[in-house]
């Protein structure tokens, strides 16, 4: 599994808890997992309440969990990394071609 980068020297990420985006289901809570700009399965974390709602929205639920947690529940969905503090996210696009089409 590849290296958080709070496993890496001279970071200064916090150890504790983060603050993970879910979404409410049938059976309770489940992490939101989202893609990387080349498409793999991402968790995200965020460092403070104020990170994640500047980039998931206001309205985000969110739980506390530490990293290793967010691992643990993330890796048998198909997400082998944790992306802490991203700047961004958006809405993946359904058909390229179309949305190109669309934009002409």
């Amino acid at each position: 599994m590849p290296r958080s980068r709070a496993e890496e020297p001279g970071n200064d990420l916090p150890a504790g808890p983060l603050y993970v985006p879910v979404r409410r289901g049938p059976a309770g809570f489940a992490l939101r997992l989202c893609r990387t700009p080349l498409g793999s399965r991402t968790a995200v974390a965020f460092t403070s309440e104020q990170r994640l709602r500047s980039v998931m929205g206001a309205g985000q639920a969110w739980i506390r969990l530490s990293e290793p947690a967010v691992r643990a529940l993330s890796a048998p969905l198909g997400a082998t990394t944790v992306t802490v503090d991203p700047l961004l996210t958006a809405r993946r696009v359904r058909d390229p071609e179309a949305v190109a089409v669309a934009l002409c």
